[in-house]
């Protein structure tokens, strides 16, 4: 795309909220290709967030730093994350277009601040994809398969899953959908079936021990719920690690607004009713799984606890089969991470914001998809997994990473949301109304605390990752600073956007038609 019309002698500062937000100002034109209804909105929050993924992860490394106990941490968590969403669903609902955060800092405080989001969210979910696919390969595969598990065949493992994730997301987003619509679905109703018979099981045959669910070891009970000093955090504070790593990219559904109908009343709600439902069935799941833990420091030393305790009450079969069913959620995750990244490199690039936009912001036109984003996506997680592969400890270190990258773009958001709350652009189906302080204040608070989580000693080396792809960035940045000013980077409008996206998919359909017309994409 050619912005050279917005470029030259163009205010750099954020567009007006009439100009930015006003449906025929705006130029929305209701034959673009919006396939995508609530389920589908819904299935990518509910994809990327993936509670079978976040607590099979997480919930050993929970367990040895805080205990049983530390699971009590997780409705904290969950509603903290859910007002963090609140005020995402009423900044999507205000800019619904491609790019989350990225546009929504861009046209509410600046292009240049916009522009550091990007790249901090493009650092998240470089990382993230590499934590969830690594899972599968270091913990899951070698008890399923029973083999011995080593960082070699680990990163030889994640690297096929991330191609053929990517390789997916490249061929079509129709398939895309479909294959994390199933998997979403069929997770939903295992992880329900799943949870149910482990209360039942448990009951009938006297495993389950709530007295369980409050006890400590193997963490130390002196000091548990202390906050630590400056480089070390208390046990119980550790323990908000499982929800924080767990409950985050529910914002995907944000990063595909242009491709959902009704974007700005269906994603706020897809996002909101995610996290309500993930944060609900995961501490019931939680809780089945502590109170059947039996004795909690030998659980501990497993590298699989979850289906170590799932194996032990229900038997062989129904561990596999568990196994089975993460393996999918995983993928799926995965698979959404992979979109959802595509589609923000997708939008920085159209805007030629990202290194190599010229090429990264094609639509590729047999597939309908932007192939070259896609394909470059790969390359960064495969990057990414060669860094970590070295790791003795690369499980934690990556979602200790795919952690602190989430809760920096949060915190970040809502600062900017309750600075310029009083002049955002009007909301075009969602708002929160007189809930909107009490959210804030929830918000505010529990990010605070979650930031404060990372002075701990442990995150040396995720921290080192932020600052290496921070400093990166910095370095393009400059060069765009220096090749255009500040005027360079100044935002097109919506009007812009709109007119951009219909070319580019009218080429993709190679007919002269507009894609979605006469049910072609």
């Amino acid at each position: 795309m050619d912005n050279a019309q917005h470029r030259d002698g163009a205010d750099p500062r954020p567009s007006s909220p009439t100009t930015a937000t006003s449906p025929d100002q705006a130029g929305y034109r209701q034959e673009m290709a919006r396939e995508l209804g609530w389920y589908a909105s819904f299935s990518i929050a509910f994809g990327f967030v993936s509670i079978a993924t976040g607590i099979f992860t997480a919930y050993g490394s929970v367990l040895n730093t805080s205990g049983p106990r530390g699971i009590w941490a997780w409705p904290i968590v969950v509603v903290g994350q859910l007002a963090v969403a609140l005020i995402f669903g009423a900044l999507a609902a205000r800019i619904p277009i491609s790019g989350y955060a990225y546009q929504w800092v861009s046209r509410i405080v600046g292009p240049v601040w916009g522009w550091i989001m990007g790249w901090i969210s493009f650092a998240f979910l470089g990382v993230v994809v590499v934590a969830v696919d690594y899972t599968i390969a270091s913990t899951i595969l070698p008890e399923l398969f029973r083999y011995q598990g080593t960082a070699q065949n680990a990163w030889c493992v994640t690297a096929v899953v991330i191609l053929l994730q990517a390789v997916l997301v490249a061929a079509s987003t129709r398939a895309t959908h479909r294959v994390n619509n199933v998997a979403v679905t069929v997770q939903l109703i295992g992880m329900v079936s799943l949870t149910v018979l482990l209360f039942v099981v448990g009951a009938v045959t006297g495993k389950l021990d709530f007295g369980t669910l409050f006890e400590s070891a193997p963490a130390e009970s002196a000091g548990y719920y202390a906050l630590g000093d400056m480089t070390h955090a208390g046990p119980f504070a550790l323990a908000f690690l499982l929800g924080a790593f767990t409950i985050v990219g529910f914002e995907s559904a944000a990063n595909l607004a242009e491709e959902t109908k009704e974007p700005a009343r269906v994603i706020p709600r897809a996002m909101a009713q995610a996290v309500l439902s993930l944060g609900v069935l995961g501490f019931l799941f939680l809780i089945a799984i502590t109170a059947l833990a039996g004795d909690p420091a030998e659980l501990a030393a497993s590298d699989t606890p979850v289906a170590t305790v799932i194996t032990a009450v229900l038997g062989s079969v129904v561990g596999k089969m568990l196994l089975v069913l993460v393996v999918l959620s995983i993928f799926s995750c995965g698979l959404v991470i992979t979109l959802s990244g595509t589609r923000l490199v997708w939008a920085m690039s159209r805007d030629e914001r990202f290194p190599g936009w010229r090429a990264l912001r094609r639509v590729n036109r047999r597939r309908g998809t932007p192939l070259n984003a896609s394909i470059f996506m790969l390359v960064v997680a495969q990057a990414v997994l060669l860094g970590f592969s070295g790791s003795t400890d690369a499980l934690f270190e990556l979602f200790s990473a795919a952690t602190l990258l989430p809760a920096i773009i949060y915190a970040s958001t809502v600062v900017m949301y309750i600075v310029k709350r009083r002049s955002l652009p009007p909301s075009q189906g969602f708002t929160l109304g007189r809930w909107e302080l009490p959210v804030i204040v929830v918000a505010s608070v529990w990010l605070g605390y979650e930031l404060l989580l990372f002075r701990d000693a442990s995150f040396r080396n995720p921290w080192l990752y932020v600052l290496l792809l921070f400093a990166i960035g910095a370095v393009y940045f400059l060069y765009l600073l220096a090749t255009r000013g500040r005027a360079g980077l100044s935002m097109p409008e919506m009007r812009d956007i709109d007119r951009e996206l219909d070319r580019d998919l009218d080429e993709a359909s190679g007919d002269g038609r507009p894609a979605g017309v006469g049910g072609d994409r």
